[in-house]
């Protein structure tokens, strides 16, 4: 469809009427916000027993100009709950990102529950998130937290503590909107 403005001139004696197309004029296009799941993995924090810092972390980081969080919550650290929470997000998130679960204790298995339900790894991101995290703290190197992709949907596994969360968002933010857009198939690599 072309619209078309009929011009008025301020002077009419000197100016012609001028019949204007807008397809000849450029518009931005509107910006559509990058759709974001946002995942708390903490036992006490699914019980109530201590408030979701990290999850807040994570909302805190992303700049709403960018991104819209569509869904967020917390479940404990069970491995059926965190992948069927995955699942049932990546229809309609661009982004999914969880924070807690990915340390050595025995009840830390967000890594495996996300394992199952990727279909692609993408482990330059987990390592780099590491290799940032050394900078910050000899511990990051028990992280096992990991990245990759379920369809179109990148999957990122962030530390559970507000500090980390911060720390590996600087990381990421840097290169999600190209990640994404590669994901999308909307730029050649």
């Amino acid at each position: 469809m072309i619209l078309f403005i009929l011009s008025l001139p301020v002077n009419s004696d000197r100016f012609p009427l001028r019949l204007l197309c807008l397809r000849d004029f450029h518009f931005p296009l509107p910006m559509t916000k990058i759709s974001v799941g946002l995942l708390t993995v903490s036992d006490r924090c699914a019980s109530g027993e201590r408030e979701d810092l990290s999850g807040a972390a994570l909302a805190e980081a992303l700049p709403p100009e960018t991104y819209q969080i569509l869904h967020r919550s917390i479940v404990p650290d069970e491995a059926d709950a965190i992948a069927s929470t995955l699942r049932e997000w990546a229809d309609s998130c661009a982004l999914i990102l969880t924070t807690g679960g990915t340390g050595l204790s025995p009840r830390d298995v967000t890594p495996e529950a996300t394992l199952r339900v990727l279909d692609r790894l993408a482990p330059g991101i987990a390592e780099a998130l590491r290799a940032d995290g050394l900078k910050h703290t000899p511990f990051a190197m028990l992280s096992r937290g990991v990245a990759g992709t379920m369809g179109r949907t990148l999957v990122v596994n962030l530390p559970g503590s507000p500090k980390g969360v911060r720390e590996g968002m600087a990381v990421l933010l840097p290169i999600l909107e190209h990640a994404l857009t590669l994901l999308r198939g909307e730029q050649p690599h």
